[in-house]
């Protein structure tokens, strides 16, 4: 298996699916290839049929909610069948460009390689491709949440990140729970570092998430990470007394 699995939620995103994964493939070569999960939350389109057609190739997996449960469900879902050490996520839209996953691979195991703990690479969006209206209300929800969380990161809301998988699976789930990684990685005794990364426009499809239906859950979400981080002491461990002994070698 390679190292990285891509994890793709979407949900009547049926004319992004074969231009997506094409440039998922493209991406990842250099990296010698990924594994590519696919979690359809509950389409109504086209979206399965294209997927099926695309898991014929071997490298894509393709999962599908009965329903639609949200994208930080499918995020959950995804990840947990994914087989690779670290894992990407990214906007089923296309509007996050999958040439950037390398860079951000590449941070990823410089951080790793740094020091123990998790470690959470975010994408941040310098040239949103959104209406104004968009980048105004997401401009200030990042600017409120990291004053409320302390998360010290300039753009939650990118699709496009990088994690250990095992990690992930530590934290609490919940809905939303995508756009507070990184308070959730930090509650961890993680690390989070954002790296630029491209915006493009959406080409085909509308979007299936509006700033109304975010705004209105706001409140309640930044209420609950905020008692999940005042209700966790995150303990310093030491070991002690003599260490576990090695098992005796063939020779011995």
């Amino acid at each position: 298996m390679p190292p990285l699995s891509v994890v793709v939620p979407v949900r009547n995103e049926g004319p992004n699916i074969a231009p997506l994964i094409a440039e998922i493939r493209a991406a990842t070569a250099p990296l010698g290839g990924a594994e590519i999960v696919y979690v359809d939350d509950g389409s109504t389109d086209d979206t399965g049929a294209a997927l099926s057609r695309e898991a014929m190739q071997g490298d894509v997996v393709h999962l599908r909610h009965a329903r639609s449960c949200g994208q930080s469900a499918a995020i959950v879902s995804g990840v947990k069948a994914a087989r690779g050490a670290w894992i990407a996520t990214l906007d089923g839209d296309g509007q996050n460009d999958p040439a950037d996953i390398p860079a951000l691979f590449s941070r990823a195991g410089a951080e790793a390689a740094a020091g123990p703990g998790p470690v959470l690479v975010a994408g941040h969006r310098v040239n949103r491709k959104d209406t104004a209206t968009k980048r105004f209300t997401s401009r200030f929800a990042n600017r409120f949440r990291a004053w409320l969380l302390g998360d010290a990161t300039p753009d939650t809301g990118c699709g496009l990140k990088l994690f250990r998988r095992a990690d992930f699976l530590e934290l609490p789930q919940f809905d939303h729970m995508h756009r507070y990684l990184p308070a959730l990685f930090l509650r961890a005794g993680g690390r989070v570092v954002s790296v630029p990364v491209n915006h493009r426009p959406r080409l085909r499809g509308q979007s299936n998430y509006g700033t109304l239906d975010r705004l209105a859950v706001a409140v309640a979400d930044l209420v609950g990470v905020m008692w999940l981080q005042r209700r966790w002491k995150r303990p310093q461990v030491e070991r002690i007394g003599a260490e576990r002994m090695a098992p005796p070698s063939a020779e011995g």
